[in-house]
């Protein structure tokens, strides 16, 4: 089956992309909570900060630089980024990713 944000990052799934760089990408969340609820994704496949590693440091700040720039691009005010980590923390798709929510 595969992660399915990897199959997007690769473009074997649809997306509407909102934002592209090398390392990175955004997409609206296919059930918002928000009006505007992106999900800011690393292309490299981590499933959850519990495997994060110090060789991930950049990598990690990167991906809240990433959200600030969706952020701007999208000219929002303001926003909420949140992650849940494993399953028992809300997260259903086994890829780091920060929800970025905005009214």
């Amino acid at each position: 089956m595969g992660c399915v944000f990897c199959k997007i990052a690769n473009k074997e799934a649809p997306a509407e992309i909102v934002y592209e760089d090398e390392e990175f990408l955004a997409f609206p969340d296919i059930r918002p909570k928000a009006p505007v609820h992106l999900l800011v994704i690393p292309k490299k496949h981590i499933a959850t900060l519990q495997e994060v590693t110090e060789r991930d440091i950049e990598l990690m700040g990167t991906l809240l630089l990433t959200a600030q720039k969706v952020g701007r691009l999208k000219q929002l005010k303001g926003y909420k980024l949140q992650m849940n980590v494993g399953k028992e923390g809300g997260q259903e798709v086994d890829h780091v990713h920060l929800h970025l929510l905005a009214q």
